[in-house]
């Protein structure tokens, strides 16, 4: 079916709608009330669209949707396929999967305080997502110092057989020695996440109340650790700015606009306090109004997030206010307020994140300036070091990575500019080696590489070639590569090899290597990048060697599918550990059945 006859086809009904390249890469998002009526919108004159639909358009081949039950439905379905599928024209919070939360484990009966970098629907709190993993570290740290909750990683900490140290100092409650009770351990979890929700004057109520009823039942020890603990939360709080006699809950938004990314800063108000502030840098086009990306900003935050105060500060309007505030309330349970105020206090406030929203942008822009030139100078000293025509535009480097023979693979990293260009990595296993040949390895490598760039159509990527080579390696790498450049009639690339320990650079040519000193920028964005392409290497390497260690037994075993492979392994951390497991034991994980525990069983002990 061609698109114009699926555009004609589409529903009156509210859903989401994503556009495709003649990839079938998604590169836009969207949500509709009616698909059939918004959709069709984008088909008008060009005159009448914005620049950015305009050429968004012109690369649109096909169209696919999903019809929802609400406009509600909608908006919930849309920032999670952004969150998905990144797509090339919305705007889009940076990098925001790569940000840690803290997690705290409420599914356990002694629940553990955690970081994770992603959030599952596994019965535990989320609180962040943290931009600065600093910050984060610091808020893990404090609340270790003022709650006694335990920090071993074990599941069920009665496993352990002694108490650690932390339980002496008086640091965890010890539940690994049967000191402490599920329900009296519960309730210190529950003072964490009145903390972590910023209801600090809740949790204060809640620990002077203990502190006294531990008084008059004369446990004055007890007591005496809550009035500490009291003391301590008291002056956390003394540093926090009262900016609401009204004691209320809210989240302050506002913009800073740059000439390629935005700010967005995010001030927390709990209980009329300002308990911290966040930022979160935002793509977007240049055609995009600040209500567009306001609107993205909220949408894309409170889809990650737990706790949604009663009120939400706006520096500018969004669309769809009211959807968005029926989203809110359900994900709140109580209703939400969005406002924009235009006097008053909140005014005040708004203008205040506004303004550090404003000097993050600055310090980044600043820094960013300054970064720029120390790379392009370290450039200069790197076409001076390896007597090169012109400073390198863009630097390939490639190194190996294989356990004695075994799981061989090969990395390919890019440089463009001297700083690392992701989308062009490109990453090889090995086929043609058998043993330990890291010679032969690479020049498979460089082989593939390079056929590949006479066709241009397979890959994009290959079609352009670097101004320079580097190989992780000395002189028996160097000479390798060399062989394969010439028999492909590549030689006017200049390839150099990097050695590690003595960081000697050997060249073509010459039998005496370069070594330069320690603190030559040439030699550190050559250390980047060789460093990188080590790093790409060998975490493939341990994939596909994990793969091959464990994986392939599991597989073997008829019922065992990807899901319950990585349920067993988790639960019991590798093969030999199942081996030494009983059918009950294996029977208990999530996912197994009595039948198919008593098949992994019998396999498993056939193997020994």
């Amino acid at each position: 079916m061609s698109l114009k006859e699926k555009v004609k086809q589409l529903p009156d009904k509210p859903g989401v709608y994503m556009f495709e390249n003649k990839s079938g890469e998604i590169i836009y998002v969207g949500k509709a009330a009616s698909l059939k009526r918004r959709v069709n919108s984008y088909f008008q004159s060009d005159k009448h669209q914005p620049p950015k639909v305009r050429v968004m358009m012109q690369q649109v081949t096909d169209l696919q949707y999903i019809v929802t039950d609400s406009e509600v439905e909608a908006l919930i379905l849309e920032c999670n396929l952004i969150k998905e599928h990144r797509p090339k024209y919305n705007v889009n919070l940076k990098d925001d999967k790569h940000y840690p939360y803290l997690k705290i484990t409420l599914g356990e009966e002694f629940p553990r305080i955690m970081v994770t970098r992603s959030m599952q629907k596994d019965g535990s709190r989320y609180f962040g997502p943290y931009t600065r993993a600093g910050a984060m570290r610091e808020t893990l740290k404090l609340l270790r110092s003022l709650f006694p909750v335990r920090t071993c990683k074990k599941v069920d900490p009665r496993e352990q057989s002694r108490p650690c140290l932390n339980a002496h100092i008086k640091r965890c409650l010890a539940p690994c020695s049967g000191r402490v009770k599920p329900e009296e351990y519960g309730q210190v979890i529950r003072e964490v996440i009145l903390f972590l929700e910023g209801r600090q004057d809740d949790l204060i109520r809640d620990l002077e109340e203990r502190m006294r009823q531990a008084a008059a039942n004369l446990e004055f020890e007890k007591a005496a650790e809550l009035r500490d603990q009291i003391a301590a939360i008291k002056e956390v709080l003394a540093h926090q700015k009262i900016v609401s006699d009204r004691q209320e809950d809210q989240d302050v938004l506002a913009l800073a606009r740059g000439r390629d990314k935005t700010c967005g800063q995010i001030f927390f108000i709990r209980g009329g306090k300002v308990v911290g502030r966040d930022y979160f840098w935002l793509t977007s086009s240049p055609e995009e109004t600040e209500k567009d990306i306001m609107t993205a900003f909220l949408k894309q935050y409170y889809s990650k997030v737990d706790f949604v105060p009663q009120e939400v500060i706006l520096q500018v309007d969004v669309e769809d206010k009211e959807v968005i505030e029926e989203w809110l309330r359900r994900k709140r349970g109580k209703k939400v307020n969005l406002i924009v105020p235009r006097r008053g206090k909140k005014r005040q406030l708004v203008e205040m994140v506004a303004e550090n929203a404003r000097l993050t942008l600055e310090e980044a822009e600043k820094a960013a300036q300054q970064q720029l030139k120390k790379t392009q100078e370290a450039l200069r000293n790197l076409q001076k070091v390896l007597d090169l025509p012109r400073p390198p535009e863009r630097i390939e480097c490639y190194d190996i990575s294989n356990f004695q023979g075994h799981a061989a693979v090969g990395s390919m990293v890019v440089f463009e500019n001297g700083q690392p260009k992701n989308s062009d990595y490109r990453r090889f296993r090995i086929k043609g080696v058998q043993g330990p040949n890291d010679f032969a390895c690479l020049q498979e490598v460089l082989e593939r590489r390079f056929r590949r760039a006479t066709n241009s159509a397979e890959d994009t990527s290959f079609s352009r070639l670097p101004d320079v080579i580097i190989i992780d390696g000395g002189k028996g790498q160097l000479t390798a590569a060399l062989e394969v450049l010439e028999r492909l009639g590549i030689k006017d690339i200049p390839v150099f090899a990097l050695a590690k320990e003595e960081e000697l650079i050997f060249r073509q040519g010459s039998s005496s290597p370069v070594k330069l000193p320690r603190d030559s920028s040439a030699l550190h964005i050559l250390q980047h990048i060789r460093d990188e392409a080590h790093r790409f290497a060998i975490t493939y390497h341990r994939k596909l060697h994990r793969k091959e260690s464990y994986g392939s037994i599991l597989d073997e075993i008829p019922g065992i599918g990807p899901k319950r492979k990585r349920a067993l392994l988790a639960h019991f951390g590798s093969v030999a550990h199942m081996r030494k497991a009983t059918k009950e034991e294996l029977a208990a994980v999530e996912g197994m059945n009595n039948r198919l525990a008593d098949r992994v069983y019998r396999y498993l002990q056939g193997l020994k």
